[in-house]
């Protein structure tokens, strides 16, 4: 789709790498030129991803660490900078998800959502700024349709993600002066991923696909040609925006997450 080495001599941290649709975006660029280090809190699914990425011919890192332990977030980000001589793009990806009605929802369960999509996200790129304040940068947060609406069973993840759609904004106008754009990208229900095992059982699964304009779920490769894109110079003039990819389903009043 794109013409190869969109992202050549360049380098990306990208939390919640290991897996899903992070893990699209880890490859996708490491494809087109990029050094790319994964973060994640689970170290097993590091490796497996770190190799898959060497193995396009570009430099990797994997880099256990939580998001919601800002120290360790930092101590990942000044790692990866320090491998690769410097640091031009930061996706934020790391996400917690389960399905509870808001009635049988504990303040613990609450927070710790919170804590790992938003603060997790506001701990990279206080961790990044300094790095991509060098040469300019882009930061790249994965959000969600499921707030654009009401969402049974996810007011936490609700929650969280429109509070990392308003950081999007609010920095893309803070940090637009050091050079650095600030874009989001809000996914619908993607395939494969761990997302979609959760809240799409097999009795939703077809009616969500019947609910869809484009009459299809997601695939990672959606996501990853998006990030591709915003992350490019193709986009150079794009800051602050929120990208929906759901096929449309955001827009119809069948949506169910």
């Amino acid at each position: 789709m794109f013409t190869r080495d969109l992202l050549a001599g360049r380098a990306a941290f990208v939390t919640g790498g290991g897996t899903g649709i992070c893990r699209g975006i880890a490859l996708a660029f490491a494809a087109h030129g990029c050094d790319v280090a994964i973060a994640s809190r689970r170290p097993e699914h590091l490796e497996p991803t770190a190799r898959e990425v060497e193995a396009l011919g570009v430099r990797a890192l994997a880099a256990a660490a939580d998001v919601r332990d800002a120290a360790a977030v930092q101590a990942a980000v000044e790692r990866a900078a320090a491998t690769f001589g410097r640091l031009d793009i930061l996706v934020n990806g790391a996400a917690g998800n389960f399905v509870c009605r808001a009635e049988a929802l504990s303040p613990n369960g609450f927070g710790t959502v919170v804590d790992i999509d938003l603060k997790g996200t506001f701990n990279a790129c206080r961790a990044a700024l300094p790095h991509l304040k060098i040469r300019g940068g882009v930061i790249l947060n994965i959000s969600a349709t499921l707030h654009y609406g009401g969402t049974v069973a996810q007011l936490h993840v609700s929650a969280a993600k429109a509070g990392v759609d308003a950081l999007t904004r609010n920095l893309a106008v803070e940090w637009g002066a050091f050079g650095i754009r600030v874009n989001g990208i809000a996914p619908g229900a993607i395939d494969g991923t761990e997302g979609v095992r959760r809240l799409l059982p097999d009795e939703l699964r077809q009616k969500s696909i019947d609910a869809n304009p484009l009459g299809r779920l997601g695939l990672v490769d959606d996501i990853a040609n998006v990030a591709l894109f915003l992350c490019c110079d193709a986009a150079a003039y794009i800051n602050g925006a929120t990208l929906v990819v759901d096929g449309g389903q955001w827009l119809t009043n069948r949506a169910l997450g």
